[in-house]
């Protein structure tokens, strides 16, 4: 694919950059089309950027400091990063922004900051931009401006967050207010760092406060403000924190390399997507905070590799905008505190550019990512997930059986979804890749076919996942429970699940409960494309094919026997956040005798041709009472 036009990008270097083409000059360029884009839809005094699309539930004057506030950390990293020596408007125009957003009389002042409000997480943005371009920003506002800015700041003191990663905005925002000597309290610093204490799991991972709560957020919140409080702070006021955090971070990269595809795609799991290439943030940090495992090539290979992929599908627009989706517009992907500005939070992956030209990171010849060099498996036991790239195709493929973004079963409870929220399409499937999103739309997900193991009711209903229960997760295996409902049943169903990694393969062995009459419903990987994709199936399996060679199919290869409609392919419209038309295939049993049976399936995702009626006889399963064992072509076997 090629980079829109419209960016005026300089020519590709092959010779440093052999993978990507692209040199901090591109970075530059990006960085100054989308400041630049910002400009027609300022406020007069530049203090708000009221940009089109679907407003938020916090309304347009919230959303306007939006728009200040996280276009302020992309214009902070381009003047910091460039030594200040941009074009003086950029300076001027966030210059006058701080003096209008901060006067009452203005007409385009912002919201004061209260207890819980969105006007926390923007403060958060604006004290980072504002420590990292002090000299050329906040040493020079009139002090008037300046006690104004505190002022507005100290909303914060002695205030109430969100008790997640909301406790960091308030962290940073004290610390700067400790830094240009206006008050602060130490205790609500000391106390938010000491929160995050608790959500650590080990292995560089974080839960986003009480749950399992993990996704991008671990990287672009839970590792990145603890090291830019410690940038504020200074060496000498961190109280050896930082030390701690910069360990934990490089744990953390040392497998995070495994989330992003060949084509630069990171997999598409988790909420706030609309934030796109932030998930570059913990990258950057690694480098910046001197503590990242990775080669100089490797990570602006990684880095480099993601903002060209969105730059290749139309991210930024044609207007130099970021939209509420991942490619194009598409709301389902966002959440209801998602505003027109919420994309550029996307800024944070540009914290690279405070990298001076001379680093390594942008010297050194690009390296290749983990799966373009073999197949890869990675095991990450703290959320309960295996990641698998194939070399061939360079797809990245997300299990599943950790994460479900809700809080933790409280403790002697006999209802294992007590407490839990409803199931969202982005935590609850059985896996994600780098190639596919979930069928999200709600008209969709009510279907809830795709990467999901349901008990249909008589009247079609499925069964959700709502909290899973994670049992295992070693090597190639991960397995884990959930319940099942059914409308007017008062009983959880237990469903277990094991999945098995086998080169592009995923075989699936589930344990199921259920009553009698109902039944077993099992859809792979949602394909989704401009055109619609192809569609086949046969006895126990189907298949769906885009028209640009990504195909997604399952096999049953045990305990499905649903007669000569076992196997379909569902198609929908303007469901999936990778295209207007998608496709699913998926598996049903016949009617269940009631208790416990047990079925096997082989879920593919490839580039490859995929041959399902071969693949029926690639897995050799036998079942003997609760034991299933796997044989595979090249002698493997695995018993679950």
């Amino acid at each position: 694919m090629s980079v829109a036009p419209h960016l005026h990008l300089p020519p590709t270097d092959r010779i440093l950059s052999s993978r990507t083409g692209w040199t901090r000059a591109h970075w530059e360029a990006t960085a100054d089309r989308m400041l630049d884009a910002l400009t027609p839809y300022a406020t007069p005094g530049f203090a708000q950027y009221r940009l089109p699309g679907r407003n938020s539930w916090s309304g347009v004057v919230s959303d306007g400091l939006e728009g200040f506030a996280r276009s302020f950390l992309l214009a902070a990293f381009r003047i910091a990063g460039a030594g200040g020596a941009v074009d003086p408007a950029l300076t001027e125009r966030y210059a006058a922004g701080l003096a209008a957003g901060t006067d009452p009389s203005s007409g385009e002042a912002w919201p004061r900051l209260t207890d819980c409000s969105q006007q926390l997480v923007e403060a958060a943005s604006v004290a980072i931009a504002l420590h990292e371009t002090r000299p050329w920003i906040w040493d020079r506002l009139d002090a008037r401006v300046q006690e104004r800015v505190a002022d507005w700041f100290s909303g914060f003191v002695g205030g109430r967050t969100w008790d997640n990663n909301w406790r960091l905005f308030q962290v940073v925002s004290e610390q700067f207010l400790a830094s240009v000597g206006a008050p602060y309290s130490r205790s609500d610093i000391e106390g938010g760092l000491d929160r995050i204490e608790d959500w650590y799991v080990g292995d560089g991972w974080y839960t986003d406060g009480s749950g399992r709560n993990f996704d991008y957020y671990i990287g672009w919140a839970m590792h990145l403000y603890p090291l830019l409080w410690a940038r504020i702070a200074g060496p000498d006021g961190d109280g050896g924190r930082a030390a701690v955090y910069r360990e934990r971070l490089g744990r953390f990269l040392e497998d995070y390399p495994h989330f992003f595809g060949a084509d630069g795609a990171p997999v598409h799991q988790g909420r706030s997507l609309c934030y796109r290439f932030a998930a570059l943030a913990p990258v950057w940090m690694g480098a910046l905070a001197d503590c990242t495992p990775l080669a100089p090539g490797l990570t602006r290979r990684l880095a480099s590799g993601a903002l060209r992929h969105f730059a290749e599908r139309g991210v930024p627009d044609e207007r130099g905008l970021l939209t509420l989706g991942w490619y194009d517009t598409f709301l389902p992907t966002t959440q209801p505190y998602s505003g027109p500005a919420s994309p550029y939070w996307a800024s944070k992956g540009f914290l690279g550019l405070l990298l001076p030209a001379d680093h390594a990171v942008w010297t050194a010849r690009e390296l290749p990512l983990p799966v373009e060099e073999s197949d890869t498996y990675t095991a990450l036991p703290a959320p309960g997930w295996l990641l698998h790239g194939t070399r061939h195709d360079g797809i990245v493929r997300l299990v599943n059986h950790g994460s479900d973004h809700n809080p933790l079963p409280e403790a002697g409870g006999t209802d294992p979804d007590a407490g839990a929220g409803e199931d969202d399409p982005h935590y609850a499937k059985l896996a994600y890749s780098t190639a596919t999103a979930p069928e999200s739309a709600p008209h969709a997900f009510a279907r809830n076919i795709d990467n999901h193991l349901a008990l249909l009711a008589p009247d079609g209903t499925p069964s959700r996942r709502r909290r899973i229960h994670p049992v295992r997760c070693e090597d190639r295996v991960a397995a884990s429970w959930s319940a099942a409902r059914l409308p007017g049943d008062e009983r959880a169903y237990r469903i277990s699940t094991t999945s098995v990694l086998h080169g592009p393969w995923e075989i699936r062995v589930h344990r199921v409960e259920a009553p009698e009459g109902a039944v077993v419903r099992e859809g792979g990987h949602a394909v989704a494309h401009p055109t619609s994709p192809f569609a086949t199936s046969g006895p126990g399996w189907a298949l769906a094919r885009t028209a640009d060679g990504l195909s997604s199919a399952v096999v049953g290869l045990y305990g499905w026997d649903g007669g000569p409609e076992d196997a379909e392919v569902a198609r929908d419209v303007e469901a999936n956040a990778y295209g207007p038309h998608s496709a699913v295939p998926y598996l049903r049993s016949a009617p269940h005798p009631g208790g416990v049976t047990v079925h096997v399936t082989l879920v593919v995702l490839s580039r490859d041709s995929v041959h399902p009626e071969a693949l029926r006889s690639a897995v050799r399963v036998r079942v003997a009472g609760d034991a299933v064992t796997l044989g595979f072509l090249d002698g493997r076997t695995v018993e679950v």
